[in-house]
């Protein structure tokens, strides 16, 4: 059985971007077809090539976040190099950048002059502050824009100073945007008849995005939403719960229908029939004692009792995951979310699988994150360079 065409396939993108938001967004246009040329500096190549855990020597971060593309070196501080990045552009469909503002107008490669060359390039550019504004020159990165956009104020507890989630959240939003907007862009150049276009993402601005009903609570109410630990007020009950054992459980039971199953399933009909009880804004307003019950519950049973008294009752929960839950879940494993792959030595290891689930054109991963430079000559040849004037740029490290 042939693999179906994917669905970005035919499209080319050039990457200029180092660690986590332009390279997760081209990551996503890889996994569906597209061809990905990430452009590093011949010295080193992109930082995350030695983040976090190493493996022989390289990031297994890496070997995720570059899988399917293709890896050139170029140095952008030799005319030759930058030539050699401006040739591939001509050619693209689309440039994901995340250097700060201005970077790229200086070295000649800015928007101006790529539209000049390219009128249908898509041109993503992530930055902490976006291409206008007094902040605009300002350097960026994750963390400063969950801080900016509002999520770091309400991440934590109250009587504790903000906390981050956990992972790189701001950049990964950041990411996800950039590849939303690309996509619309490309939709209008091809079907609209339109031409190309820049993608302006701000970090801070993608995570403001997410921030649900914050702008229009503060500005009609003068409302400050604040820490709230892990129970989302006005929404009851929702919140995380210790069990006997020592193990944590979510248990989202905030649903009318839900919290009378919840109630009659712990041995509690009187508070199932409590009409004070019968809706959201009755149960929020005794938020400190249905909690209270809850975790007094859960203190007195294992995780696998609360979760199969839960699952009978159909109300929504689920333990704490960790890595080794995840690899242990049959969900996780029906879904495929543990894809098979190979370090360069062979060795066997597991990568994420694909997000979303297309039906007829999924995605795939065809490679593990590449050596630096591993296609640099194959990608020269494809634009016309001869051998012996690869030979000459890299001998004059250009590349």
């Amino acid at each position: 059985m042939t693999n179906p065409q994917k669905p970005l396939a035919g499209l080319k993108v050039v990457e200029l971007g180092t660690l986590i938001a332009g390279p997760f967004c081209t990551r996503i246009m890889g996994e569906f077809g597209a061809e990905v040329i990430k452009v590093e500096a011949p010295d080193g190549g992109d930082p995350l090539r030695k983040w976090r855990k190493l493996y022989e020597g390289t990031s297994l971060w890496w070997y995720v976040q570059a899988r399917n593309k293709k890896s050139v070196t170029a140095n952008l501080k030799h005319p030759d190099g930058r030539e050699f990045v401006r040739r591939l552009i001509a050619e693209a469909d689309i440039l994901v950048e995340n250097f700060r503002p201005g970077v790229l107008e200086k070295l000649g490669l800015g928007w101006e002059e790529l539209k000049a060359a390219n009128p249908g390039l898509v041109m993503v550019r992530l930055s902490g502050f976006g291409q206008s504004g007094p902040y605009k020159e300002q350097p960026g990165f994750g963390a400063v824009g969950e801080s900016m956009g509002g999520l770091r104020y309400i991440t934590g507890f109250a009587d504790r100073p903000p906390v981050r989630t956990g992972i790189s959240i701001g950049d990964s939003i950041a990411a996800l945007w950039g590849a939303i907007g690309a996509l619309m862009a490309l939709r209008h150049r091809e079907v609209n008849g339109g031409v190309g276009q820049v993608v302006d993402v701000a970090l801070y601005e993608a995570v403001f995005a997410m921030m649900e009903s914050l702008v229009p609570e503060f500005d009609v109410f003068g409302f400050v939403r604040e820490r709230t630990g892990n129970i989302m007020p006005g929404i009851t009950p929702s919140n995380t719960h210790t069990t006997r054992d020592g193990k944590h459980v979510t248990i989202g039971a905030n649903g009318d229908a839900i919290f009378r199953r919840f109630m009659l399933a712990i041995g509690r009909p009187d508070l199932a029939d409590d009409l004070g009880l019968a809706d959201n804004a009755g149960r929020d307003t005794r938020r400190d004692e249905i909690y209270a019950l809850i975790d007094d519950w859960c203190r007195r049973h294992d995780e696998a009792e609360v979760l199969a008294v839960l699952e009978q009752a159909e109300v929504p929960a689920s333990r704490v995951y960790s890595a080794v839950d995840m690899f242990a879940d049959p969900q996780f494993i029906a879904r495929q979310m543990f894809a098979a792959a190979q370090l360069p030595d062979g060795k066997a290891f597991k990568m994420p699988g694909i997000v979303p689930k297309l039906s007829e054109t999924p995605g795939t991963t065809e490679w593990i994150g590449p050596r630096l430079g591993e296609h640099t000559d194959a990608v020269l040849t494809a634009l016309g360079y001869p051998a012996e004037e690869i030979a000459a740029l890299r001998q004059a490290g250009a590349i």
